[in-house]
């Protein structure tokens, strides 16, 4: 028995290798770039969603600042109904004004604390007899969220509740 081996020749003409210097490199860089601009992408998107969490917290600590002074106001219904928790947002509270500066005071140094040192508080109150004496109270907070939100500046949070 007789082996007989076959060859086949390739059909198509070899490039010479002259033409073919460089092509995989060029590949390569190509591909390096699409995926560099995919990495600054992906990168410019954690910091927005950076920005956009420091904001949310930030609102999320000025509602839970807010209930904060209501409970204080709570507290102290005739102290509401005599005006002393009430303060703009450029005033300072009374040192000696009793329960309610102190507490007022307490707050604007948590709103500090929490929201910056731009953060600051103020509390309206508005008492009526009729047809029941109750008390509608505003309270507004203001901090600069300059960080957050792609540096748009003061913000600005306002509750009003009935007391």
């Amino acid at each position: 028995m007789r082996l007989t081996s076959l060859s086949f020749s390739s059909p198509q003409p070899q490039a010479k290798p002259s033409l073919q210097r460089g092509v995989s490199l060029l590949e390569v860089l190509v591909a390096v770039v699409i995926l560099s601009v995919g990495l600054l992408g992906l990168a410019g998107l954690q910091l927005s969603a950076l920005r956009n969490n420091q904001s949310s917290a930030e609102r999320s600590n000025a509602v839970m600042l807010t209930y904060s002074i209501l409970e204080a106001m709570r507290a102290d219904p005739d102290a509401v109904r005599s005006s002393a928790f009430d303060i703009a947002l450029d005033d300072d509270p009374d040192p000696e004004g009793g329960f309610a500066a102190q507490q007022i005071g307490a707050w604007r140094g948590l709103l500090a604390e929490q929201l910056g040192d731009g953060a600051n508080g103020a509390v309206a109150c508005v008492t009526t007899l009729e047809p029941v004496e109750n008390s509608v109270c505003t309270i507004t907070i203001r901090w600069n969220d300059s960080l957050g939100l792609g540096g748009s500046g003061e913000q600005s949070f306002s509750t009003q509740v009935r007391l």
